[in-house]
């Protein structure tokens, strides 16, 4: 019978704990079997242990022990706990009761309650069980308690004991109930564009003001703003407002009873922003370092990478660093624009890159057309050596070398290029030495491919242009000079035939021209070539002799 009662109260009790319930009791008691009159007590004795009689060896004196929580009301929002002990205990002529006794963390000495049965009673239950429940032991949320169950008088090893858990805040009974647990329901509205909070407070302690405020959750403490405000226990709204600047994640709202040692509630309105954590990256350019310190605890792997335009940012090798500290820092780093930080959790990745504006910028480089020859011209705001490949690139995003040379600059070099950059798929590399994460440029001159994209077609029609006119440039010169050649060479010969002809006539007729005689006659049959005719030496005088040696010259 009595294994069946304590079996219904534990199954009766396990059933309120998976409801998240605590059994209530109106008051403190300690209660025996039926027909078994029992009293308790306070004890404080400190006694030794007995021998243990020949006659207890044999005999499990505690059977069926059990632990669990009660709550004892006197009013709303005003209940204690309790700590409810049962157990079954077979009565001796040498057991007389048993003692209950509780240690929790910071009590030097243990709180114990005496149970004892009457001497009247004794010989009628000798050797039967009896089923003993008391629940004057006081108790707080989430405390560990040490139990020990003795027999009075005290045998040595004749005990019971083990450790117990009491329920936390976190119990619905107890958050209504318990003063202790206490902290009250927050709700609130978010004004983004005015930056405010408006938070409205219910469930609180009616009895006392209420305490809010704004502070950023750390690991251990929640880090004062300087935002709060009271509620007064006779305000009938339960409003208060609250003004903020950054969104962070780890800003929460807190509130409390204005007691000492009051639990306080918290709720996080911007819990889910992660993207306002990444701001803050510092860079010393004396030291060469990169660094970044979380104004939030966050679990984050951060790398450096170099920003690939739209197809995302590649990690740079041995740069990977796991957030186990307070700082992240980065040294030997060289500065550029395309120099990015990555930011990796479970919710997904965040990419900043420091030097976008171009404030901080080492070195920088263009190419430029000074008097029909293209030069290279190398900036930089520090002495460093840099390594440069002309390359060509393939239908992927390598570019294979194919003259490498390296440049040491201090504020600005210009080198002749002997490749022509504007070839299509002909580039420059570069990268800057003697640092341990730095970016590798890709200069395809984007200057002569605009150019060509947008001339394309009239540059094409131009040329063909320049080249029909050079062909008839070319044609008419070669026709022009052999008109010429053909001219001169004719009058040469009409003038060796007159001058044969006259030769001949002379030697025919006898007739000696004079001076007087200088133009043949116009006779019919002779056509008019429009050529001046000059003076024709005599044959056999030197001046003929001297005109045949020109004509045969020439």
């Amino acid at each position: 019978m009595i294994y069946r009662i304590v079996l219904i109260l534990s199954l009766y009790r396990l059933s309120l704990c998976q409801e998240g319930r605590i059994e209530k009791i109106q008051k403190c008691e300690t209660r025996c079997s039926k027909g078994l009159q029992c009293k308790s007590k306070l004890h404080h004795y400190f006694a030794q242990c007995r021998s243990q009689p020949t006659s207890l060896r044999a005999i499990v004196t505690f059977q069926n022990v059990s632990l669990s929580t009660v709550m004892k009301c006197e009013g709303r929002q005003n209940c204690s706990l309790h700590l409810q002990a049962h157990t079954a205990l077979q009565l001796s002529e040498h057991i007389h009761g048993f003692s209950i006794c509780i240690l929790t963390a910071g009590m030097i000495f243990n709180q114990c309650r005496l149970v004892t049965f009457p001497k009247s009673t004794m010989q009628t239950w000798e050797g039967l069980q009896v089923e003993v429940q008391d629940d004057f032991s006081r108790v707080w949320p989430s405390q560990d308690v040490h139990v020990t169950l003795k027999t009075y008088p005290s045998y040595c090893g004749v005990t019971w004991s083990s450790t117990y858990h009491v329920p936390e805040c976190s119990s619905n009974d107890l958050r209504s109930n318990i003063p202790e647990c206490i902290t009250g329901r927050l709700a609130y509205t978010v004004d983004s564009k005015r930056k405010k909070l408006e938070v409205s407070v219910s469930d609180m302690l009616e009895n006392k003001d209420y305490q809010l405020r704004l502070c950023q959750k750390g690991q251990f403490t929640c880090r004062d703003t300087g935002e709060n405000t009271m509620i007064k226990k006779d305000d009938v709204s339960k409003n208060a407002t609250l003004h903020y600047s950054t969104p962070l994640p780890c800003l929460c709202i807190e509130g409390w009873s204005a007691m000492s040692d009051a639990p306080r509630v918290q709720v996080c309105p911007f819990k889910d922003r992660l993207e306002e954590l990444w701001s803050g990256i510092t860079y010393d350019p004396m030291e060469a370092t990169l660094s970044w310190e979380p104004v939030c605890p966050v679990a984050a792997v951060i790398s450096l990478c170099q920003k690939r335009g739209d197809n995302g940012c590649e990690d740079l090798e041995g740069s990977l660093q796991i957030l186990n500290r307070e700082k992240i820092t980065f040294s030997g780093v060289d500065p550029h624009a395309q120099l990015c930080m990555k930011f990796t959790t479970d919710s997904g990745s965040w990419i900043q890159c420091p030097f976008a504006d171009g404030n901080f910028q080492a070195w920088d480089l263009s190419v430029e057309q000074r008097e029909g020859q293209q030069q290279l011209v190398v900036t930089s705001r520090v002495k460093s050596p840099l390594s440069l490949y002309v390359c060509v690139t393939t239908g992927t995003s390598n570019c294979s070398p194919v003259h490498s040379f390296h440049v040491h600059v201090e504020k600005s070099v210009s080198l002749n290029l002997t490749v022509n950059l504007c070839q299509p798929n002909t580039c420059l590399q570069v990268k800057r030495l003697h640092v341990k994460y730095g970016t590798t440029i890709l200069h395809c001159h984007p200057e002569c491919l605009v150019q060509d994209d947008a001339r394309g077609h009239a540059t094409s029609m131009a040329e063909s242009h320049m080249a029909l006119q050079g062909y008839w440039e070319l044609t008419l010169v070669v026709i022009s000079a052999a008109a010429l050649i053909s001219v001169v060479t004719m009058a040469a010969s009409l003038r060796h035939i007159l001058t044969v002809y006259w030769r001949i006539r002379k030697g025919q007729d006898g007739v000696c021209l004079s001076k007087q005689h200088t133009e043949p006659p116009h006779t019919a049959g002779h056509v008019s070539l429009g050529l001046q005719y000059h003076e024709i030496p005599v044959p056999d005088t030197p001046q003929f002799k001297n005109s045949e040696k020109a004509n045969l010259l020439k």
